[in-house]
This record gives structure tokens, sequence and C-alpha cells, in this order.
């Protein structure tokens, strides 16, 4: 009976733990969507669960829709280390490289949970008062309300999803 109660146990903690490291996986993950004002000076409050995850560093540059990349510093350094193996001789590359790093600042959040968005980054983003924050998993981006709202329309097009992601392979 005694030797039936230990492996029940056994059993449930080796679960417990494939279990929290899962979790632990997705829990520091960039998910969901936030709203959040941006004061004269170009300061933004970054929400806690973000804020949580970038406390060890992270880097905010331009993206490729008129929005921002904030990444962890972790995720900075592996794009740094794809980019920079790339031929310099490529165009295409240099002109990655330039758009990516150029625009990239490390971010600095204060007491009070704000970043500052250097004024050519809102700019670039068409940022004004508001912004709208976005995790997508490894890292989050930064709208302006109506730019989301047309990419956020794009995205829950589900006949257009059906045949723009046919031939990505999502199984899981």
């Amino acid at each position: 009976m005694w030797r039936t109660v230990v492996n029940c146990g056994q059993k449930w903690s080796a679960g417990a733990v494939r279990r929290f490291g899962y979790l632990a996986k997705v829990e520091l993950m960039f998910l969901g969507q936030y709203e959040h004002s941006i004061d004269e000076k170009g300061r933004m409050t970054i929400p806690v669960r973000y804020r949580d995850q970038i406390q060890d560093g992270a880097y905010i540059t331009l993206g490729f829709d008129n929005n921002l990349i904030v990444m962890t510093a972790e995720t900075f350094e592996l794009m740094y280390e794809n980019l920079n193996n790339l031929s310099m001789t490529n165009i295409d590359a240099r002109h990655l490289k330039r758009l990516v790093f150029s625009k990239a600042y490390r971010l600095e959040i204060d007491k009070s949970g704000r970043i500052l968005i250097p004024q050519h980054l809102r700019d670039g983003a068409k940022l004004d008062t508001a912004a709208i924050l976005v995790g997508v998993g490894d890292r989050f981006e930064i709208w302006t309300p109506s730019l989301w709202e047309e990419q956020d329309q794009e995205i829950l097009n589900a006949e257009n999803n059906s045949k723009r992601f046919s031939a990505l392979d999502i199984s899981v």
C-alpha cells in the first residue's frame, strides 16, 4: 500500500514539473493587447506583464509595418548574430542592417514603469498621444491606434487567412 502511494506521488510530481516547464515558456511570451498614452515627452507606461520580461534589458527599433518593435536583450542579440552573418556584399542585407541598427536604442525603464520613445521613432511609427502594445511572442510591437485597427481588421479576415496561411505548417 505504501509503495502505491509513493508511485502516485512520483508520477504527480513528474507531471507537475513538466507542466511547469511548459508554462514557464508561455509565461515568458509577450501576449495580448494593451492601450497606453504617450506623454508630451514621449514617455509611455509599459504593462507590468511586459515590464517583468524586459527587466534585464530591451531594445526598441523601427518595425516593418509603420510600427515599433521592442525585444528583450537576448532576442536582440540573436537577431544581431543572424544579421551579422549576412553577406555585406548583398545590398538587401546592408539595407536591413541599416534599418534595424540605425534606428535601435537600448530601453531604460524608469521608477514609474515608463520608457522613453525617441522622437524620430515616434515619427516613424506615426505615434502621437496614444499607442497600442501588441504581444507577438518573443517581442512586442507598438502601434498607433489607427494603423493597428487596419492591421487588426486584416488579420481577422477569415477568408484571406485561409488562403494566406495555408502554406504554413503550424501543426502541433
